[in-house]
């Protein structure tokens, strides 16, 4: 009896290998994706702005990093007794302007040097809509709690999302003409707008997308929206919220993503790196008896083995935790 559809997932042309070089960007859902990429020991740096979900502040951000651009002072404001930018995500906020620049402008040249050398450029989508400050029609990306008033909404149009990013994947290309683009949209409900505007906002982002995919011989789509929405369908997918996939979701989405999107000798080594994970996760409740010390030993022996094998793996930390 088949209880789902099947959904047929081309593979990448050039699937994503071990020594690639991965920059994650856009909603929530990314931060899922590579927290799984981080576990099996990719190369990767995640969301340098914090999470984003509209376009216009994607495209925003990877400019930023084109253009590596440093803030100062005077691009933060103060409320709630913090001091945040209108770009960045509230992890960037500090009560101190001096400590809040500089870790935003850390992780500015980080990205600036990253974007230089991505083999892969992973960017998910989340809501169409835009906030703009009534005062001055500033877009913003996170509006840090503050005052409703402070704010326009507007659900952007078809042609202002596709003008935007394509005029930043334009540049992208030419400054890294090896990078490849893998766009996907977040299956995360974003119910506040409404059901309704919900579903117009994610079609936008839908049209828009394969728009480029189509123009973009180095653009690619994943449908992890699609495998949440079309066919897993069921609220026992997601969180008490009803709006963020669960764990079993997410998890069904990742290895539908390791099988189209990531390397067959990759997916060989991530099973041996995932048994790693394990027991390096693994609680005993003896840790002196002599049975964990050759537990520990033998998982060390692993752990050289596929340093010896794989040297671009950064094992440090099992090493480490193994020979401890």
């Amino acid at each position: 009896m088949q209880l789902i559809l099947n959904l047929d997932i081309p593979p990448l042309p050039r699937p994503i290998t071990y020594t690639d070089k991965i920059l994650l960007i856009g909603s929530c859902f990314t931060e899922n994706m590579s927290e799984r990429l981080v576990q099996h020991k990719f190369k990767t740096l995640s969301n340098p702005h914090g999470i984003l979900f509209n376009p216009l502040s994607v495209a925003h951000s990877l400019d930023s990093y084109l253009d590596n651009v440093q803030y100062r002072k005077e691009d933060l404001f103060y409320l709630n007794e913090l001091y945040n930018s209108w770009d960045h995500h509230t992890r960037f906020s500090h009560t101190n302007a001096d400590a809040a620049i500089a870790g935003i402008n850390q992780s500015q040249q980080q990205a600036a040097d990253f974007i230089k050398e991505a083999n892969w450029v992973i960017i998910t989508l989340g809501s169409a809509f835009q906030y703009y400050l009534v005062d001055g029609n500033r877009p913003v990306a996170n509006n840090h709690r503050a005052p409703a008033q402070w704010f326009q909404k507007k659900l952007l149009t078809i042609e202002e999302i596709t003008a935007s990013l394509e005029k930043t994947l334009q540049r992208l290309h030419t400054l890294n003409p090896s990078a490849q683009i893998l766009f996907t949209i977040s299956p995360v409900r974003h119910i506040r707008d409404g059901v309704v505007d919900n579903n117009r906002s994610k079609a936008r982002l839908v049209e828009v997308v394969h728009a480029l995919c189509q123009s973009h011989t180095f653009a690619h789509y994943f449908p992890a929206y699609e495998l949440i929405i079309d066919i897993l369908r069921d609220y026992r997918y997601y969180d008490i919220d009803m709006v963020h996939p669960n764990y079993l979701a997410t998890s069904f989405v990742w290895e539908h993503f390791v099988k189209s999107c990531i390397s067959a000798d990759a997916q060989k080594v991530m099973k041996e790196v995932h048994d790693i994970a394990i027991a390096r996760a693994h609680k005993t409740r003896f840790p002196d008896t002599e049975a964990h010390a050759k537990f520990k030993a033998g998982y060390l022996a692993k752990v050289a083995d596929i340093q010896l094998r794989h040297p671009y793996l950064d094992m440090d930390e099992e090493r480490a935790y193994f020979s401890a």
